[in-house]
């Protein structure tokens, strides 16, 4: 979210005293100088201002209450299941291109996302020493987005999900490369495990052989679902290291209007140039795309909700939420119970992306 001006610090109460006496009567100067010195107040001066006694009406109104506690992994899970519902809708869908689906889910944010703008008063191109960087978010982030509709449309949606959820590797990657963030011993451990993961998914047939059992279609439309998967975990890892370089500079519902209006110009000219549009047929498709859009947006609100009250990672963590619901729903929706293959890689990159979370958490408490 966009920066918040600080709030100044609330004023102590005002300390009521009592009015003044009237001034003392010729020759009684003498009886006040001498209270004076004794100490005792005299007709002729101020009482000292005291407070009032705690409880008063006086008192500073209770400071707000802090959200209950859990409330923050609450969003995040909440937010997890959102995004799997989205993926399964993606899945559901019949004969729409992936880059339309993109494309029209662009259109449904948009429309959310202009009046936030306008009742913000942020403005719609941003400052401008950032604008370059938020080119930047809106090009990878769209075609991350883009990569994984794909990848769930030719890959069971838990071999998707595991997949994506190697972006934290890049991310840890990227931003010791672009950011000089440091890059240790132990990423080297979690980028392994993620390898490890998506191997597992993959099954190169140099190391498996020529077992197919588990995989959607031919095992050629399984690799370029692998590589779409691997595609937007790399995308999706640039776009946070873009946005990190941003910082708290910029107003989140700006970087979502740079994300959906170039993820819109991108998809409908590639679109145009591939000649894939067109309109689902069923009645049961629109409302599919249209939840997509919403279900997408929802949830991108809770999981910003969550970091603002979380740390991150509590939040890094409960996101592996993701691949538990992944796993559910492709079982009871397309009554395909994902192999041990899939169950192995899921646990080494589930196994990477905490490892990561569990390590930033205990060096940001130090």
């Amino acid at each position: 979210m966009g920066p918040q001006d600080s709030a100044p610090e609330p004023a102590e109460p005002a300390q009521r005293a009592l009015p003044p006496t009237d001034p003392a009567p010729p020759g009684a100067h003498g009886g006040s100088r001498d209270a004076e010195a004794a100490g005792a107040p005299g007709r002729g001066r101020r009482r000292p201002c005291l407070p009032w006694p705690c409880g008063s009406r006086a008192e500073p109104e209770a400071k707000k209450k802090s959200p209950c506690p859990g409330l923050g992994l609450f969003y995040t899970l909440l937010s997890a299941f959102l995004f799997s519902v989205a993926s399964l809708c993606v899945k559901k869908v019949q004969d729409v291109h992936a880059v339309e689906i993109s494309a029209l889910r662009c259109v449904i944010q948009m429309l959310v996302i202009i009046p936030c703008l306008i009742y913000r008063k942020t403005g719609f191109i941003g400052p401008k020493g950032q604008r370059i960087f938020l080119l930047l978010r809106g090009v990878f982030g769209s075609t991350s987005m883009v990569l994984m509709y794909y990848a769930y449309q030719t890959m069971s949606l838990a071999d998707a999900t595991v997949i994506s959820f190697s972006c934290p590797v890049f991310t840890s990657m990227f931003a010791w490369i672009f950011l000089k963030e440091k890059y240790s011993l132990w990423d080297v451990v979690f980028t392994v495990f993620a390898i490890a993961g998506v191997i597992l998914i993959v099954r190169p047939p140099f190391l498996f052989g020529s077992n197919t059992s588990g995989m959607e279609g031919s095992y050629s439309v399984h690799l370029k679902g692998t590589f779409a998967a691997v595609g937007h975990a790399v995308f999706a890892a640039v776009s946070i290291v873009v946005l990190r370089k941003m910082g708290k500079s910029v107003d989140y519902f700006l970087s979502s209007w740079y994300y959906v209006i170039l993820g819109l110009v991108g998809t409908v000219t590639t679109l145009f140039i591939l000649g894939e549009w067109s309109l689902p047929y069923c009645g049961l498709d629109r409302v599919y795309l249209i939840l997509i859009g919403l279900l997408g947006l929802g949830a991108q609100v809770f999981v910003t909700k969550a970091l603002q009250i979380e740390k991150a990672g509590p939040v890094a963590l409960m996101r592996t939420m993701d691949v538990v619901f992944a796993f559910i729903f492709q079982i009871l929706f397309f009554n395909d119970v994902p192999t041990w293959w899939t169950v192995g890689g899921a646990l080494c990159v589930v196994a990477s992306s905490a490892g990561a979370a569990v390590r930033k958490w205990c060096q940001s408490s130090k």
